[in-house]
Parts: structure tokens; C-alpha cells; sequence
């Protein structure tokens, strides 16, 4: 009977939240209006995207349609194209010969980025503190230097007649480099952009490089070291499989960094000499602006973002089979 009378008294009995007094219950207009609170915290972010993002994006579609050049432009005349901006690129010789050349001119940047920012970040994790202090400290400051800025001293390092690069040569021996122009064929020019942007983004990699390394349980290099694995097969068997999300995440980021690469390769040479340095960001500034032809060039641009929005499809379907595979 006590039984029953003690399990009467819990079930009937008020329960007691902070202070003595019984927990509030939330009505219907609260739990709505607590799902809805990350959607107001996030309105901001979505309208300031919106205005500065979306509305240019708009207004360059809008462009991209148009005859609009000089003349238009003076005149304020809004003459509809249609597709014919469209129609002329993708027929265009030159448009898919730049496409090409901006494709094979990321790969190599971007191969060149990560093998040596990897490199780099396995040896800070390996360097002592001092140094790896020193390394950091000179990474860090390549990484904020600014873009024009690092460009201007690039440009004074290979200049033909008062650079550094070709009085060291000079002085090894190779008298024939001591008034080299380096922007003055392709293959040179493409040379010092591609030092300019690994330099730019080695810091980058290696930095998130070594920090990633620092999660990885030391258990694991230990039992590897005892089961007599090299250094390669440390690196290929525990460090990379751990990092292989990293890799995919900074790899991506590279990618896209470098193909809308623009203040370098347009303040070495304008996509000179003869315009065979030119990527697809400088096609489009050369026949936008360049040339007057706006609405081309906002045609050129938009097409540019497509050919970036299909290399973040194929990232993002890696990522969800490497999601799928690691369930």
C-alpha cells in the first residue's frame, strides 16, 4: 500500500525546475520562433551576398546579352543581342585555345603548389622549435604580403637590365642571360607568373599542412616505426589516408584560386607577348574593357564561371563518394 501511495505522490506531484519553481512549458509560437532563430542570424549574411554578389551577377547576364559599346554606352541605347555574344565566343578559335591554355597553366600550378607545400609542411613537423618558429615567420610574411606588391618585385627581379636573376646568372657563368628579356616570349613570361603564384601559395598549404599534422595520434607513427615502415611508407600508409580530406578541401581551393588568377599575370606583361599569356580572366578584361566590347566580355566572364561552377561539381561529388565510402 505504501508502494502505491509513494508512486501516486511522483505522478501527481508538480516537477521542480531551477529556483523551486516548475519548468515553463513552450508553446507552439516559441519552439516556431527558436527554429526560426538560425534563419534571422544568417539574414544578414544572405542580404549583404545578395547585394554585392547576386545583383552584379544579375546585371552581368543582363550584359551578357547586349551589343553594348562605346557607342551604346555614351548614348545610354540598350541594343538586345540575343545570343549572339554567346554564339561568337563559343565559335572563336581564341576562346578555346585560351580555355586550354587556362586549364594546363592551373595544373601545373597546382601540382607545383601542393608538392611543395606538402613538402614544406611535413618539415616544419619535423623541424625543431626555433626553427619551425623562423619558417613559420617567413611563411607568414610571404602570405601578407599584397599581391601588387609581391608582383612589383617580382617584376624587378627579372627586369632585363637592372634584375637580380640575371646578374646572378651572369656572375655563374651564363654571360648570355645577362640582358635576357623574360616577358618577352611566352613560354618566359608563363615561367615567372608561375614562380610569382607558387611563392604566393605556398604558405597557404604548408601552414594548413602542418597544422592538420598535429591532430594525427603519435601512436600511429610509432606503431609504424616499430613495424620498420619508411619514411615514404609512413607518409603514403598514416599521414596522407588521415589528411586525404585536407588534401581534397586545399586542393580545390588552389584550383580555384589560380584559374581567376588575374593581378599577377595582367601587372607581368598584359597577357603579353602577342597576347599568348593570356588566361580566361584576361580574355575577358582584354575584350571588355580593353576592346570596348562589353557585353563580350561580360559573355566571357559568365562562361568563366561556368567552367568554375563544373570543377565544383566534380570537387563536390568526390567529396560525397569519400563521405559514402568512409559510411
Amino acid at each position: 500500500m505504501a508502494v502505491q501511495l509513494d508512486d501516486a505522490v511522483e505522478k501527481t506531484a508538480p516537477r521542480i525546475g531551477k529556483g523551486g519553481a516548475p519548468p515553463a512549458r513552450r508553446g507552439p509560437g516559441r519552439r516556431r520562433a527558436a527554429r526560426g532563430a538560425p534563419y534571422l542570424l544568417l539574414l544578414p549574411a544572405l542580404l549583404a551576398t545578395a547585394v554585392f554578389l547576386g545583383w552584379p551577377m544579375v546585371r552581368n547576364l543582363l550584359l551578357s546579352f547586349q551589343n553594348l559599346n562605346m557607342k551604346e554606352l555614351i548614348q545610354h541605347l540598350t541594343d538586345w543581342a540575343g545570343t549572339g555574344n554567346y554564339q561568337e565566343i563559343l565559335g572563336s578559335e581564341q576562346f578555346w585555345r585560351v580555355t586550354l591554355r587556362t586549364i594546363v597553366f592551373t595544373g601545373v600550378n597546382v601540382v607545383l603548389i601542393m608538392l611543395l607545400g606538402v613538402l614544406i609542411g611535413l618539415l616544419l613537423a619535423r623541424l625543431g622549435k626555433k626553427m619551425r618558429l623562423v619558417l613559420s615567420a617567413a611563411l607568414v610574411l610571404t602570405w601578407a604580403m599584397p599581391v601588387i606588391a609581391a608582383t612589383t618585385v617580382f617584376q624587378w627581379l627579372f627586369d632585363s637590365r637592372y634584375g637580380v636573376v640575371n646578374w646572378v646568372l651572369d656572375k655563374l657563368g651564363w654571360h648570355s642571360m645577362a640582358a635576357y628579356d623574360w616577358v618577352g616570349s611566352q613560354l618566359s613570361t608563363f615561367f615567372v607568373i608561375t614562380v610569382l603564384i607558387v611563392w604566393q601559395s605556398l604558405p597557404f598549404v604548408a601552414l594548413n599542412l602542418y597544422a592538420a599534422t598535429t591532430t594525427i595520434p603519435k601512436e600511429l607513427y610509432e606503431a609504424a616505426r616499430m613495424d620498420g615502415a619508411s619514411s615514404w611508407k609512413v607518409f603514403t600508409s598514416v599521414t596522407f589516408p588521415f589528411l586525404k580530406p585536407f588534401f581534397l578541401a586545399t586542393t580545390f581551393l588552389e584550383v580555384i584560386w589560380v584559374f581567376k588568377a588575374f593581378p599577377q599575370i595582367f601587372a607581368i606583361n598584359e597577357g603579353g607577348p602577342d597576347r599568348l599569356t593570356e588566361t580566361l580572366p584576361i580574355y575577358a578584361f582584354t575584350e571588355g574593357v580593353g576592346n570596348l566590347h562589353f557585353g563580350m566580355g561580360a559573355a566571357i566572364s559568365l562562361l568563366t564561371i561556368v567552367v568554375l561552377l563544373g570543377m565544383t561539381a566534380y570537387y563536390l561529388r568526390l567529396t560525397l563518394k569519400q563521405e559514402e565510402d568512409e559510411l
